[in-house]
């Protein structure tokens, strides 16, 4: 690709091919929905052409059409200059990746066959059911992407990156005299087979999904009313990707997200320092990592809230050079016909001292909040997510299991509102994808916080 990027001229080019393996398996009921096996492959070429990008991808790989298309990316940036009255002024100097980029993978996703993960999925989806009678369905999901990408720029960019990426998901759907409830457990990693079930078995995720869903059939709703909570490290990573996260990419603070203007200003307890990460030096395997970002830069440790304090956005390479940061390596395309979006990675707020006995210790009244579920946010910083499963705290102690619980409020006042941070640290939001107008696989985590926030129910009756 290199020779064919010589032949044009541009202020900056930027060729990344990109060949991905997806394998989906899904048993739902005890039959099987789904089981296949995709590739594809093609390369996406940026051009920036007198303060303007254009874009353009192919299928194709011939030395022929891959001209073809760089000439085209080059005409669309052409044209959007004659339009566009604010030009790109430059694109920030970054730590540009050079060589072989590869994640570590204890065991490799192709080791294990197709009809063996088939069956996995089957005896995963068939323990389920069988745990109780109150189970009346559930549903297995396995999924991988193995990806494959060579990415060289105008800047001195030349790496060979290779990604991979299994989820999970297993779900119990339980019933009795009309009453109906789900509950689910996922993992998701990058790395292979063993680091996929690094924390738990699929046996456990079965009986957690199984005995969970039993349970919730009997636990009352909560009264609505703002709370004491402790969140655990699924809901932590939740709010810090979803609730502020969001709030912090650069795109959207040029657009005018509640983080805009709060740079080096106190947003958070002092308690509470905030990251999003590419490689982690933390234990476990997060599903967001990333070596290389798609514009060529190799990631690296980003401190968005420092000790309370807003130090910095997250940027891919034309942004840093608004704000004059160094890029953050946030620049991730989800295929190679997707142009690169600042996105996250591992997001996640720094453990503290606390264990989570002394978090409980210190509350008369309030909730345990366990594993993250559908909610939604926005650039205001408001969110409103459901959990997993919720317990009520009385004097320290865990009591009874509630259902149909939810956790809402605005990030920024909920993070000032941190007064313990546990130690106790695990990234436990990999399965899914963030879906910030195409896919990427991310993860966050913490350790327990605790901190005030409306908690929502329905009274029963």
């Amino acid at each position: 690709m290199r020779g064919v990027m010589g032949k044009f001229t541009a202020d900056y080019l930027e060729l990344r091919y990109h060949a991905r393996t997806m394998t989906s398996i899904r048993i739902a009921a005890g039959s099987l929905e789904d089981a296949n096996s995709t590739d594809y492959s093609g390369v996406g070429i940026r051009a920036l052409v007198d303060g303007a990008w254009g874009f353009s991808s192919t299928s194709k790989l011939e030395r022929t059409s891959l001209r073809e298309a760089v000439q085209d990316a080059m005409k669309a940036a052409r044209v959007a200059s004659t339009e566009k009255s604010e030009k790109v002024e430059g694109l920030a100097e970054g730590k540009m990746a050079q060589g072989t980029f590869r994640i570590e993978e204890k065991e490799p996703l192709e080791d294990r066959g197709l009809e063996e993960k088939m069956e996995l999925v089957s005896r995963t989806e068939r323990m389920v059911r069988d745990h109780a009678s109150e189970v009346k369905s559930a549903i297995c999901f396995y999924r991988e992407m193995i990806d494959e990408k060579i990415i060289i720029n105008t800047d001195g960019a030349e790496a060979e990156i290779r990604e991979t990426r299994p989820d999970l998901y297993v779900m119990a759907v339980a019933s009795s005299g009309g009453d109906m409830v789900g509950a689910l457990e996922s993992e998701g990693v990058t790395g292979g087979w063993k680091e996929l079930f690094h924390r738990r078995s699929p046996e456990e995720m079965a009986l957690d999904a199984a005995s969970r869903a039993v349970a919730l059939l009997k636990a009352p709703y909560p009264k609505g009313e703002r709370a004491t909570v402790v969140l655990d490290p699924a809901v932590v990573g939740l709010i810090s990707h979803e609730a502020f996260g969001h709030t912090v990419e650069a795109d959207f603070v040029l657009s005018g997200s509640a983080a805009k203007d709060k740079l080096e200003q106190e947003v958070a307890s002092e308690l509470v320092t905030l990251v999003d990460d590419g490689v982690p030096e933390r234990e476990g395997s997060p599903a967001g990592t990333l070596m290389v970002d798609d514009e060529g830069i190799v990631t690296r440790k980003a401190v968005i809230i420092d000790q309370g304090i807003l130090r910095s956005y997250l940027f891919d390479r034309e942004t840093a050079a608004n704000f004059g940061f160094e890029p953050t390596g946030n620049a991730r395309a989800f295929e190679y016909s997707d142009e690169p979006l600042i996105r996250m990675r591992n997001t996640y707020i720094e453990p503290g001292d606390w264990t989570l006995e002394e978090i409980l210790e210190g509350m008369k009244g309030g909730y345990l909040l366990k594993g993250s579920g559908p909610g939604q946010a926005d650039s205001s910083a408001e969110f409103m997510f459901g959990v997993q499963a919720a317990y009520r705290v009385e004097r320290g102690e865990v009591g009874e299991l509630l259902r149909g619980v939810t956790i809402s409020g605005n990030a920024f006042d909920v993070l000032r509102s941190v007064d313990a941070v546990g130690k106790a640290f695990s990234f436990d939001m990999g399965s899914g994808f963030c879906g910030k107008y195409q896919p990427a696989k991310v993860d966050g985590g913490g350790g327990h916080l605790r901190c005030r926030a409306i908690i929502g129910g329905r009274q029963e009756g």
